[in-house]
This record gives C-alpha cells, structure tokens and sequence, in this order.
C-alpha cells in the first residue's frame, strides 16, 4: 500500500515538474534531485512515465520530451485540490508542535 501511495506522488511531482515546462526523462530525474535530495533510478521514474502515458497524462515526442496532455492538466489539478485538502492546516500543525516542544523543552528545564 506504501508503494502505491509513494507512486502517486512520484506521480503528482513528475505532473507538476513538466506542468512548467517539457523535460526529457533525465531532466525530470535531475529536478526531482533538486527537490528530494536524491535522483530517483531510471527503474523508479520511467515505469512511472510508462504508465503515466498509457494513462494519456503526459505525451513525448520524438525527442523524447513529455508534455502534459489536457487529461494530465485535470489530473494536476485534482491531485493539487487532494494535496491541499490534506495539509490545509498544516502551520496549525507546525505551531502545535513547535509550541509542544518548546513547552515540553521549557518544563524539562524546570524540574533540573
């Protein structure tokens, strides 16, 4: 199931990269390393990009390059609605955290 979810942001990240501009799969490769620190393997990425045309999200041309295609623009912005649903609250999370820790910090220095 991890792998699933994984792969369906692998899915939203390859669809909001070429969103921007077509990239070859190298280029999509070498911006996700930009972005997550590390370069995904070409057994990771291109049966992403496979299955991501079969799907008509994306298209290529002959110089390998994939363009989003009107289905893969609907399907950015359904996955971006999803992703914004999830983390709408996110500072409320961060600031319950952060303050979570700081007064658990706080307490801690107390009782020394």
């Amino acid at each position: 199931m991890a792998h699933c979810r994984t792969k369906g942001f692998l899915t939203f990240l390859i669809l909001w990269i070429i969103s921007r501009k077509s990239m070859t799969g190298a280029e999509i490769a070498s911006e996700l390393q930009k972005r997550k620190g590390r370069k995904p393997s070409p057994g990771t990425i291109y049966p992403v990009l496979k299955h991501m045309k079969e799907e008509n999200l994306v298209s290529v041309d002959e110089n390998k390059s994939y363009t989003l295609t009107k289905k893969g623009e609907k399907s950015l912005e359904n996955h971006l609605q999803a992703f914004i649903r999830t983390f709408h609250d996110i500072d409320e999370m961060k600031l319950c955290c952060c303050g979570n820790r700081h007064i658990h910090t706080k307490h801690d220095k107390d009782e020394e």
